[in-house]
């Protein structure tokens, strides 16, 4: 397990103390430690736990229930293909296999390099461009086009490329 630095042990003390006090500050909790660390440290979860009085097992729950939260860090780049029906039946798990192949990310996985992760969702509510495929938060519709893909993981490739 990563040990976290002295900075994101402070940031997350001062979540905790700015909101332990409101109603139900679990969820809001862990939505701002993972926007600022990009997943949920076990160490986050221990001190919410000592801070709220709640069982370390409630919090855990909380993080393991909702898909949005992850415990693991996640690439510099997130991708995300739908697999949901109308996603499916229109070609997602081809470009999912296109994706894994390229960055060398495992379906729900982190590339060894850690520039891609590959998320495999269900339904993301935009069924009429389907299929769907999100990277860092942009949803892409209608991405039949594989070349434009393609293009896209080359160019973040690049981007990340020793000079």
């Amino acid at each position: 397990m990563k040990k976290l630095n002295q900075k994101s042990l402070d940031f997350i003390d001062d979540v905790i103390y700015r909101h332990k006090d409101e109603k139900g500050p679990i969820k809001l909790m862990l939505h701002e430690i993972q926007n600022e660390l990009g997943y949920i440290p076990f160490e986050a979860m221990e001190k919410m736990s000592e801070a709220l009085d709640e069982p370390i097992a409630k919090i855990y729950g909380v993080v393991t229930f909702y898909s949005q939260f992850t415990t693991e860090p996640k690439g510099k780049h997130v991708i995300s293909v739908c697999l949901g029906t109308a996603c499916y039946v229109n070609g997602s798990q081809t470009i999912l296999d296109l994706l894994v192949e390229m960055t060398g990310a495992p379906v729900n996985g982190t590339s060894q390099d850690g520039v891609f992760s590959i998320d495999a969702t269900r339904c993301v509510g935009a069924c009429g461009l389907a299929p769907v495929v999100s990277v860092d938060g942009t949803v892409f519709g209608c991405t039949k086009q594989l070349e434009d893909l393609k293009m896209l993981v080359l160019d973040y490739k690049k981007e990340e490329a020793p000079a």
